[in-house]
């Protein structure tokens, strides 16, 4: 049977404060949806920052309950930040069994909805399946994957339009003590993952279209953002999360307006996590 994960459909930050966490990437220049509940048993909410092909979510804990005990637990331990990558599968089921075959474990099988307000007014519904590889096959953060059942309330035109022109994830970039073995690792969750490393860089393709996971030591991962406070991303997950954008100048102009400081990097503009909810962000052109 074939490989059933396709790329990087989205990823999300688990965040301490939901409403103040949107509030900052609404001053980076991102355009957000309205703020989706999830189940009382869930106890969650997000907010979802839509691109053509992807998406970023923040979710956040609004109050306790048994199902989220290992979110808040994940925030307790390891801070806010970007903690989770959602991958590409057509049915998560289907997903789950052609992996076994081909001997990678899954876990957390099950389906969800949400209610979704529309620009017309209405509410609609976004409904998923979703399926988990297991903490021994992810060496940093959390990986699982999506299946789409209504791409159509969660893909809504009026949310792809972003002041700051962002149009797609660039890349997720992680600090890893051994960052060729956990690309390793990595590499077999998805059907065309492969590895290279340059220039002490180590980068897993994820598939056409998709955004690669790059992993670096603390060291080299410092020197692509220099001053800026890489021990305010969350420790143990995913560090990093490149945007791309159709213009940087708009970016400027939307971190200017908000008294943002951007410092440059070697791709574009980079942002410090204690202005995107412990997230670092870096803006670099199409």
């Amino acid at each position: 049977m074939s490989h059933p994960v396709k790329g990087i459909d989205h990823c999300f930050a688990l965040v301490n404060d939901l409403d103040a966490a949107a509030a900052q990437y609404a001053a980076l220049g991102f355009t957000l949806s309205p703020r989706g509940l999830h189940s009382a048993t869930k106890g969650t909410a997000n907010y979802t920052i839509m691109f053509p092909q992807d998406y970023f979510e923040l979710l956040g804990i609004l109050k306790p309950t048994e199902l989220n005990a290992s979110r808040r637990s994940t925030l307790a331990t390891m801070g806010q930040g970007l903690h989770a990558i959602a991958c590409r599968i057509d049915n998560a089921e289907a997903a789950a069994e052609a992996l076994a075959e081909l001997g990678i474990a899954t876990q957390g099988l099950g389906s969800f909805s949400r209610p979704v307000p529309l620009p017309d007014g209405s509410e609609g519904t976004a409904a998923f399946s979703t399926v988990s590889f297991t903490p021994d096959d992810t060496p940093l953060g959390m990986v699982f994957m999506c299946q789409h059942k209504t791409r159509d309330t969660v893909w809504i035109p009026e949310l792809l339009d972003h002041a700051n022109t962002a149009c797609g994830l660039g890349a997720v970039l992680a600090i890893s003590e051994t960052p060729e073995a956990d690309a390793l690792r990595f590499q077999r969750l998805w059907a065309e993952g492969s590895v290279s490393t340059e220039d002490g860089l180590t980068t897993i393709a994820t598939g056409p279209n998709s955004a690669p996971l790059i992993l670096a030591t603390p060291a080299r991962m410092a020197t692509l953002y220099p001053g800026l406070d890489l021990s305010a991303t969350t420790k143990g997950a995913f560090t990093a999360l490149r945007v791309k954008v159709r213009d940087l100048e708009a970016v400027k102009k939307c971190l200017s307006s908000a008294g943002i400081d951007a410092s440059e990097s070697a791709s574009g503009l980079a942002v410090g996590p204690e202005f995107a909810a412990g997230v670092l962000v870096e803006f670099v052109h199409e």
